[in-house]
């Protein structure tokens, strides 16, 4: 067992003895060399192109910026029912928001709900915290409010553009989500 102990260390001296020294003069000659022998080529970048500006050939078209057509399609679009449709939107503009309106209504859970009063009560589950909401509240970011709550449903009426840019009312549904095991 000591044989083996002290030949262990010996053994490993000896090969990293062979790492270490030796003549390596030729092999730096070579890549000082080598390096020498090698010269970058670079190829000179092409000149670019010349930009022309062509003039605007407009003629007797309408400007698109023109302050007239601004007005014309203001006023068309004042006149338009879709401007009607902007009662919808006012009352929710000019009142306070509700702490459940910062949040997008697929991050909320309904996790219960329960009878207070001889109202139900939905139970909203938010980032881990619990909320209740009643008839009449609002969530969610589409100026979504509450219209009735059964016992695995929140019903909501929700306020939202379409593709026109119109506003236009939406049902939105929260159900009851059972917690899985």
């Amino acid at each position: 067992m000591k044989k083996i102990g002290f030949l262990l260390p010996c053994l490993v001296a000896f090969l990293l003895a062979g790492c270490f020294g030796g003549d390596q003069d030729d092999l730096v000659q070579w890549m000082r060399d080598e390096r020498a022998a090698v010269r970058p080529r670079v190829e000179p970048i092409s000149e670019p192109k010349k930009f022309v500006p062509q003039p605007y050939t407009g003629g007797n078209a309408l400007e698109p910026f023109d302050n007239q057509r601004l007005l014309q399609v203001l006023r068309r679009d004042s006149a338009s029912p879709a401007m009607a449709r902007n009662d919808l939107i006012a009352p929710e503009l000019n009142r306070r928001k509700e702490p459940l309106e910062a949040f997008p209504l697929d991050a909320m859970t309904m996790v219960g709900s329960l009878m207070r009063g001889g109202r139900r009560v939905a139970l909203v589950s938010v980032d881990k915290l619990l909320y209740q909401v009643r008839v009449g509240d609002y969530l969610g970011q589409n100026y979504g409010r509450v219209m009735r709550i059964d016992e695995t449903e929140l019903f909501l009426r929700e306020i939202v553009q379409d593709a026109a840019g119109e506003w236009i009312e939406r049902t939105a549904t929260l159900q009851l989500q059972e917690r899985s095991k």
